[in-house]
């Protein structure tokens, strides 16, 4: 009896995991709202969007009131208006809700150990999903006086790209977050080239944002974390230069700074999309190497038990037949 009075009831839980949902959302939006270029409200980097569309993969489809909740709470204090405010925030809902339902009928799977759920996520999730967001968030706000109608098509353009990077960086980190177990032991040597990574990143991601442009250098650095560190590593490091990318292009500095809007976006936007897929691509093909080459090994290592039981008897009954050779001979 006590047992089952300790215990929440499955409406209890429902309601605190939606209420963390939306505490969580609401906290990675002010950190999104921190970069935004228009209207102070949409940014080029939206990691919201990125545990919007986490939130139905890894906990399920029934708990979008926290994404809903979160995005009201977010948007509230921009209006222009109440019901403006509310259409926004079911956009927010329904872009990644569709994404998901869109995903998971194409058969992905959130360990992201496939190719093909690398293409489903960037395609569905990152392009398709945010797409819907977009537009209705900026329709609505065309439609309640926020914007004019000439300006639709460049903040859509600013809206959908920053939902877009925000899936393409945060939803790969959540995914394996889920996965993630503390190692027990890790050599002295690893430590020392995780830091000189991290070194390397934030050097290269500085000098990739001052003019003039070296957006090339921080290619190798993604390689070297894909090739060493897998998936995390490498998504850590992508996450890394497109912040720094996105921090000097919402002030006008950096290879971006001095195009006008709706320029500035698609060349940054394009920028941190191949930094992104480089990353997200190279690191799940690196993993699915590991995968062959430890299946191969795992085959290797049953023909070589079934050759050492398989030998002694061959060996025996070919002692049998030269042993029945010589005894006819003898005859």
């Amino acid at each position: 009896m006590r047992r089952s009075a300790r215990q929440l009831s499955p409406l209890t839980q429902w309601c605190l995991i939606v209420l963390g949902i939306t505490a969580c959302y609401f906290a990675v939006g002010q950190i999104g709202i921190q970069w935004a270029i228009v209207r102070a409200q949409i940014s080029p980097l939206w990691p919201a969007a990125g545990v919007a569309l986490a939130v139905p993969m890894l906990l399920g489809p029934r708990f979008w009131p926290g994404i809903a909740l979160g995005a009201l709470l977010t948007n509230v204090t921009f209006g222009p208006s109440p019901l403006v405010v509310l259409v926004i925030s079911a956009g927010n809902t329904l872009g990644p809700l569709l994404g998901y339902a869109s995903m998971r009928r194409c058969g992905f799977r959130t360990r992201l150990a496939r190719l093909p759920d690398v293409v489903l996520l960037v395609v569905i999730g990152a392009i398709g999903g945010t797409a819907v967001s977009a537009l209705i968030g900026t329709g609505a706000l065309v439609a309640g006086g926020g914007l004019a109608p000439t300006e639709f098509w460049p903040t859509a353009l600013v809206w959908w790209t920053g939902d877009a990077m925000g899936v393409l960086t945060i939803t790969p980190l959540l995914l394996l977050a889920q996965r993630f177990r503390p190692p027990t032991r890790i050599p002295l040597s690893r430590w020392a080239e995780a830091t000189a990574l991290g070194v390397c990143v934030l050097g290269s991601s500085f000098l990739a944002g001052t003019n003039p442009p070296k957006t090339f250098i921080v290619f190798p650095v993604l390689v070297w974390a894909a090739l060493r560190f897998r998936q995390a590593g490498a998504l850590l490091c992508s996450l890394c230069v497109c912040t720094f990318m996105i921090f000097g292009a919402a002030r006008g500095v950096g290879p971006y700074g001095d195009y006008e809007l709706a320029a500035r976006m698609l060349l940054l936007q394009t920028f941190d999309a191949t930094i992104g897929l480089t990353a997200l691509v190279l690191s799940t093909v690196v993993l699915e190497r590991d995968r062959a080459t430890a299946e191969i090994t795992d085959a290797w290592h049953h023909i070589t038990e079934m050759v050492d039981l398989i030998a002694p008897r061959q060996s025996m009954r070919s002692a049998m037949t030269t042993r029945r050779k010589s005894d006819e001979a003898a005859d």
